[in-house]
C-alpha cells in the first residue's frame, strides 16, 4: 500500500462508520443495547482511524511532495458551490468531534439520560459529516 491508496481508504473507512452509525441507530431503537454499543465504539474507531489516514496524506501531500492546500479552478462557475461544501464540511469536523467524544464519554460513564439528550444532535450531525465529500 502507497500514499496514493489512502484516498480509498478514506473512503471505505467513512462508508464503513456510517453503516455502523446506521446500524448503531437501527439498535438502540430495536432496545439492543449491547449492539448499539459495539457498533458506537466500533463507527467511533473507524472514524477516528479515517482521521488518522486523513492527516497522514495530506501531511505527506504537504511536507514530502511540497504540494500546498488544494485550489478548484475550473470549471469557475463551480468554484462557490465548492467552496460552500468544503465550509459546511469544516464546520461540521469541528463541531463533531466534541460531540463525539462527549457523548461517547458519557454513554461509557453510564450517564444514559445526559448521553441520550447529546445523542440526539450527535448522531444526524456526524451522519452529515460523513454524506459529505471530503478533499
Amino acid at each position: 500500500m502507497s500514499f496514493a491508496d489512502l484516498p480509498a481508504v478514506n473512503a471505505g473507512l467513512n462508508g464503513l462508520s456510517a453503516i455502523l452509525l446506521s446500524a448503531g441507530y437501527y439498535f438502540i431503537r430495536s432496545k439492543d443495547r449491547n449492539a448499539h454499543r459495539n457498533c458506537m465504539i466500533a463507527a467511533f474507531c473507524s472514524s477516528l482511524l479515517f482521521l488518522v489516514c486523513y492527516i497522514t496524506y495530506h501531511s505527506y501531500i504537504a511536507w514530502h511532495l511540497h504540494r500546498g492546500p488544494t485550489s478548484f479552478k475550473d470549471p469557475a462557475w463551480f468554484r462557490p458551490v465548492y467552496l460552500a461544501i468544503l465550509l459546511s464540511h469544516t464546520l461540521l469536523a469541528g463541531l463533531i468531534l466534541p460531540l463525539a467524544l462527549i457523548t461517547l464519554n458519557r454513554a461509557l460513564k453510564q450517564r444514559f439520560a445526559l448521553h441520550k439528550r447529546i445523542a440526539r444532535w450527535t448522531l444526524p450531525l456526524w451522519m452529515l459529516y460523513q454524506i459529505f465529500p471530503q478533499r
